[in-house]
């Protein structure tokens, strides 16, 4: 039972030993073998330690005293080490490959993500947030930054972690091999609310991806409904578009992420609440009580009517 127990966190959308990608993959594999060649080393040196102090304590020939300490304590131990090196940099050229065409660059924010994806041959990107969307089979380069903090971003179902730099950009490649929801998150410490930035992963086929692309980059639909128009409406007389933008909109903001197809995201907040009406209410009255620290302020004068108005304008952003 506590094996089965213990085994079952190696599972899940957020687990370095339950990968979705070929870069997963071989992190998962090197893992396994350091594992085994680190096993095979402390049983050998321990065995030897206990062989010359309990099986055969007393004294030995000076010739095979320095066979044992020569041979068990420093040859094999140098072997084996440099076997496991030699394969862990193995892997590295194949990590670090060309991209096959789309470029998706991340921006680390306080403590949110900005993302843009440029498609080959795009001249302008398509902008969104606090989540990423890649395509199966293909291998796609990511370009990070940061804006004040130091960052790190890691999605450990698909690969390794990348730490990012404010005026330094580093660069990774992914190729994930399963559809589904992984979660990323921040690796390194960076402030208040470092533990409540996260993002959803959201790999599809790419057929689903360039779908979702094309939708990704059309402007927002217009309020639907008289709650969602008095939203918008509200949305601009308290200066949301100053802060965040809306294709599609007047609103222009650049400071806040791009809202123009919030609904349509997997979380809200990066990646510590549901996009449901609900929590946008809870989101846009109490947000530093939520996330500590964070540059938007709470419209918690606002009356709860005005609140459910701002909120469907926001749920009906798809």
């Amino acid at each position: 039972m506590a094996l089965m127990m213990a085994l079952a966190g190696c599972a899940g959308r957020q687990s370095a030993l339950s990968p979705a990608g070929e870069d997963a993959s071989w992190l998962h594999d090197l893992w396994i073998v350091m594992l085994v060649g680190a096993v095979i080393l402390w049983t050998a040196l321990n065995g030897l330690f206990f062989f010359v102090t309990r099986v055969r304590p007393n004294d030995w020939p000076e010739r095979h005293a320095n066979r044992l300490i020569i041979g068990g304590g420093v040859i094999f131990p140098t072997v084996l080490v440099g076997t496991l090196l030699a394969y862990g940099l193995s892997m590295m050229p194949h990590m670090r490959a060309d991209g096959d065409g789309l470029v998706v660059k991340v921006r680390a924010e306080e403590w949110w993500w900005r993302v843009e994806y440029w498609p080959a041959g795009a001249t302008a990107p398509i902008v969104t947030a606090n989540e990423i969307r890649l395509p199966t089979g293909q291998r796609t380069e990511l370009l990070l930054d940061a804006n004040k903090y130091i960052h790190s971003f890691w999605v450990p179902a698909l690969g390794g972690k990348m730490d990012m730099f404010p005026g330094r950009e580093t660069r990774m490649t992914l190729r994930p091999e399963t559809p589904g929801v992984y979660r990323g998150q921040c690796a390194e410490f960076c402030g208040p609310s470092h533990a409540l930035m996260a993002f959803e992963a959201v790999i599809l086929t790419p057929g689903d991806f360039a779908a979702w692309l094309e939708a990704e980059a059309a402007p927002a639909a217009p309020p639907a409904t008289p709650e969602a128009q008095r939203g918008q409406t509200l949305f601009r007389d308290e200066g949301c578009g100053a802060c965040h933008a809306v294709r599609g909109t007047e609103f222009d903001g650049l400071v806040g992420p791009d809202l123009t197809h919030l609904a349509s995201r997997q979380s809200l907040g990066a990646g510590i609440m549901e996009v449901t009406r609900e929590d946008l209410t809870d989101w846009i009255a109490h947000t530093r009580d939520i996330k500590p620290e964070v540059a938007m302020p709470a419209y918690d004068w606002l009356e709860a009517a005005e609140l459910a108005d701002l909120a469907a304008y926001l749920e009906g952003l798809k």
